[in-house]
């Protein structure tokens, strides 16, 4: 069957995927990745203006510096969370919880700015704890190492200073992600609907996706510049 060229998400869709989401071993991409890698896409973009005109200052970060990586990493964030939920098959809420924690880790910690240094670790950190607030099962750090392409030590020691760095104000009630969830929602409705690109993404990407296999280590090594 042929795929076209863009999905369109509509706000009733990404409600329905939220709070009804179906848990199978083949359960397609939730919609919520599609929105939420479309929101830290311009939340990038919008941070790397401010960045330019910005005057540079000295120890800038202070302590989130530990988020940051000296290369780009080369994976899309668009690739980076579905790939997060291929091998943990982390529900929707998960997702929208993460979405909280990163909201909640930029209004306490000022300084800090998403980039394209920082924003995988950022995520891959997030998700973890996300998860083991949201699930009732969940896999060890050392298997969300190799997932999103870190040691076991690294991503021990990035859990920890975003909890301290969080005050370890992890708890999100009903109507946090009530309200959280309806911003996703007034995204996709901008326009009548959320167009997906799928001719914008990088070849990069589609060749990434060739190549993973079922076990995350075997390819460990593409993930070698998040490390860094």
């Amino acid at each position: 069957m042929a795929v076209s060229n863009s999905l369109t998400i509509s706000p009733r869709k990404l409600r329905s995927d939220l709070y009804s989401y179906s848990y199978h071993n083949n359960s397609e991409t939730p919609l919520v990745i599609s929105v939420l890698s479309s929101l830290i896409d311009r939340t990038l973009t919008r941070n790397e203006r401010i960045s330019r005109r910005a005057l540079p200052s000295s120890g800038a970060g202070g302590k989130t510096q530990i988020f940051d990586c000296r290369e780009i990493p080369d994976m899309t964030i668009q690739s980076y969370l579905e790939r997060i939920f291929r091998y943990t098959k982390a529900g929707p809420s998960v997702y929208v919880v993460a979405y909280v924690y990163i909201d909640r880790f930029c209004q306490t910690n000022p300084g800090f700015r998403i980039s394209l240094t920082n924003v995988h670790r950022l995520l891959i950190t997030t998700i973890m704890i996300a998860s083991k607030y949201v699930e009732d099962l969940n896999y060890r750090n050392s298997y969300f190492a190799k997932v999103g392409g870190l040691e076991t030590e690294d991503l021990n020691k990035l859990e920890l200073e975003f909890l301290f760095l969080m005050g370890f104000k992890l708890h999100v009630n009903v109507s946090v992600f009530e309200s959280y969830c309806c911003h996703l929602e007034r995204e996709v409705s901008i326009g009548g609907g959320y167009q997906i690109e799928k001719a914008l993404r990088c070849a990069e990407e589609i060749k990434s996706k060739q190549m993973i296999v079922q076990d995350p280590k075997h390819h460990h090594h593409q993930f070698a510049r998040i490390l860094l």
